[in-house]
């Protein structure tokens, strides 16, 4: 296999990205084709969907090695469950799946159709194998249940710092979006002892820089 494409994200780094996609339904993103799969033909009557599914590569673990068992998030970071009862980038085959919101597709006059998408959990740089559209009656099993995953993650208070204030202001009106909508989902890794620390996320260009405390998410710096 080889990949079809790479994804021109507002996720500069792993770190921030959320856990799952549609959890931060106005983080953006390019899918730009390769130059031998780029043909118009490719995508014809695609933009008929709302969603698509989108098969990637976790590119950046990719060589690190993977475990039997890891220890999910949503359960604190400290039980352990199989690789394949999660969805850890640390697998034997480094693949990912996320469904994603197909915003259009829009005709570069260099790079050809180039997929839009929002509610994205990809990596700005991520290798795309394929995409699928969404099909509703197939696709959509509301009955299913979830394990230790039946429900959206709780999302924090976040507030901007009065010496923040001025440079997030500047920021576009859909950054600000993103910017809070990823940072009420605490992005800190699952097990995070130091209450104090200062975190810094590389989103929509920008190095924000935030602390949580006491359930409340306060933005420090925009740089």
């Amino acid at each position: 296999m080889r990949p079809i494409g790479k994804v021109r994200s507002c996720f500069g780094e792993k770190f921030g990205v959320p856990r799952q996609p549609g959890l931060a339904g106005h983080a953006r993103a390019e899918l730009v084709l390769e130059p031998w799969c780029r043909s118009p033909e490719a995508v014809r009557g695609l933009d008929g969907f709302s969603h698509i599914w989108v098969i990637f590569v976790f590119h950046e673990v990719h060589g690190h090695g993977w475990k039997p068992t890891v220890r999910p998030p949503r359960l604190g970071g400290n039980q352990r469950v199989g690789v394949f009862a999660s969805r850890s980038p640390f697998r034997p085959n480094p693949l990912g799946l996320s469904v994603v919101r197909l915003e259009g597709i829009r005709e570069d006059p260099l790079d050809g159709p180039v997929l839009m998408l929002s509610g994205i959990d990809l990596v700005d740089g991520t290798p795309v194998l394929d995409v699928k559209p969404y099909i509703a009656y197939a696709d959509s099993l509301p009955q299913a249940a979830g394990s230790f995953a039946s429900e959206a993650p709780a999302r924090l208070e976040v507030v901007v710092a009065d010496q923040a204030q001025e440079s997030f202001g500047k920021l576009d009106g859909s950054d600000q979006t993103v910017v809070l909508e990823v940072l009420s989902l605490d992005p800190r890794p699952a097990i995070h002892p130091e209450s104090e620390r200062v975190y810094g996320a590389q989103l929509c260009g920008h190095n924000v820089q935030f602390s949580i405390q006491g359930g409340i998410c306060q933005i420090l710096a925009i740089g």
